[in-house]
């Protein structure tokens, strides 16, 4: 199952695309789909435990809005 995170910024989106991939997470930026979810207009699509790739966005010091299912 695919995780949609809306990030606060495409420098933010951009840069936990680059952190993740580095760490083995398949990472890609996206665009954030109208109807859903608020930020920036992107997010990050991942395969993995949206609550993992929070948590390690967060240790990095990469803001994010939410995670939209």
């Amino acid at each position: 199952m695919k995780y949609l995170i809306s990030m606060t910024s495409i420098t933010y989106a951009i840069k936990a695309q680059n952190l993740l991939n580095s760490k083995g997470y398949r990472c890609d930026v996206v665009s954030t789909p109208k109807n859903v979810g608020t930020g920036c207009g992107y997010s990050i699509s991942v395969r993995e435990d949206p609550k993992l790739i929070v948590r390690i966005l967060s240790e990095n010091g990469i803001k994010y809005k939410e995670i939209i299912k």
